[in-house]
């Protein structure tokens, strides 16, 4: 897949992100010319690859549609859209602040579609696209912790806005995999397990030697899946959500 996306132009969002810094570096490594979109500046980390950075505020779809717009402009396509613009809360439900709710449903859910929705013209147009959103196993499986073994893991590791904002990401998914399939663009959607990333550093021992690979993934296992997904040669997969998650939860 080294070579197979020469000529693809991409645009991540939460470019500057763990995650999304090693989908950028994985799609240039591939031959895309990548635009890394955030908040936040120049992805993550030390990088051999070359790419773009744009500013974006992802709950602003003005702001999506002047990126897109922009990136169409500049490299006449946009045959990638990867969403990995993500906030994580903590919390137990009970004392969740309605705020907090907010911001990340903002975030995590409303921004995704909206970038997809500035996206979805160009690509209809092209008759050609791929969207891979990020989700997560807390989406899927309605979080880590145990308050029925151990209360406190609730107020450590619950985190009930995240994981909803998840699940409307992957149910997002599969509704545009259908109204866009027969434009020949491909919807899907990376569930990544617990990464080893700065927010996750405060993740605790009980839940970390429940995966059964016996390591928490890293940013460059969920990228390679997103790598899988975004290729030209996998025009048939769409509406799925694939598991990144070291058989932390399969189904």
């Amino acid at each position: 897949m080294l070579k197979e996306l020469h000529g693809k132009v991409a645009l991540v969002t939460g470019g500057a992100g763990s995650i999304g810094a090693a989908v950028v570096r994985a799609l240039a490594q591939a031959g895309a010319t990548v635009v890394s979109a955030d908040r936040m500046g120049p992805p993550h980390g030390d990088s051999a690859v070359q790419v773009e950075s744009v500013e974006l505020d992802v709950t602003s779809s003005d702001a999506a549609a002047r990126v897109v717009s922009g990136v169409v402009d500049r490299h006449g396509a946009l045959d990638i859209l990867v969403n990995a613009a993500g906030v994580v809360s903590f919390g137990a439900a009970v004392t969740l602040a309605e705020s907090e709710w907010d911001r990340v449903i903002d975030i995590n859910l409303k921004g995704v579609f909206l970038c997809c929705q500035a996206a979805m013209a160009q690509m209809i147009a092209q008759r050609a696209g791929r969207i891979v959103n990020i989700g997560s196993v807390v989406g899927k499986n309605a979080g880590n912790a145990r308050p029925w073994l151990d209360p406190g893991e609730q107020q450590r590791a619950g985190n009930v806005a995240y994981g909803v904002s998840k699940a409307g990401v992957h149910m997002l998914t599969l509704f545009l995999a259908k109204e866009l399939a027969g434009y020949g663009i491909t919807v899907n959607a990376v569930a990544p397990g617990p990464i080893a990333t700065a927010m996750t550093t405060a993740f605790p021992d009980a839940l970390r030697a429940l995966i059964p690979a016996g390591r928490m993934g890293t940013p460059e296992d969920v990228a390679r899946a997103v790598l899988f997904l975004s290729a030209p040669s996998n025009g048939f997969v769409t509406g799925e959500i694939l598991d990144v998650n070291g058989g932390m939860f399969c189904d």
